[in-house]
């Protein structure tokens, strides 16, 4: 004996299985902004340094040549991971002086090689950048982007 499906039943079916889901659903969301709050956020706090190095990162469209733990152009190295690569990720003066280095070296006036534009930064700036990349650098990213070379 087949049984039929009516109208009563197909409701309660269709009403189980959206509560179902939408209990599965929230389940998820939980899960996975426990995850991401447990594994993926800084060591570092967000200082106001820090948000300083970012305003001048986005008012210098740095990330026009520069990618950022995989995004943005690849004109440029990554430098999401660049104060590990230079030594200086749990060091900020050192990362300071040596940013500012680099920055001050540049462009280098060869033709026909990549160069990175002089930005007439202030010292203050300069710090707020050495910071964001320091931020950046201990963001767990999950060991991305896979190239530590850059």
């Amino acid at each position: 004996m087949s049984e039929i499906l009516t109208k009563s039943r197909a409701r309660n079916v269709f009403y189980g299985g959206s509560i179902f889901f939408i209990g599965i659903f929230a389940a998820m969301t939980v899960h996975s902004h426990r995850y991401i709050v447990s594994t993926s956020t800084s060591e570092m706090e967000l200082s106001e340094e820090v948000v300083l190095g970012k305003h001048v990162w986005e008012r210098n469209s740095c990330i026009n040549c520069h990618t950022l733990h995989g995004e943005g152009a690849y004109f440029a190295p990554e430098v999401g991971n660049v104060m590990t690569r230079w030594g200086v990720v749990d060091d900020p003066e050192g990362a300071y002086q040596i940013l500012d280095g680099w920055m001050q070296s540049q462009p280098s006036g060869i033709e026909g090689r990549r160069q990175m534009p002089h930005f007439d930064l202030t010292e203050e700036e300069t710090r707020g950048l050495a910071e964001f990349l320091r931020w950046a650098d201990k963001n767990h990213t999950q060991d991305w982007p896979p190239n530590d070379a850059g």
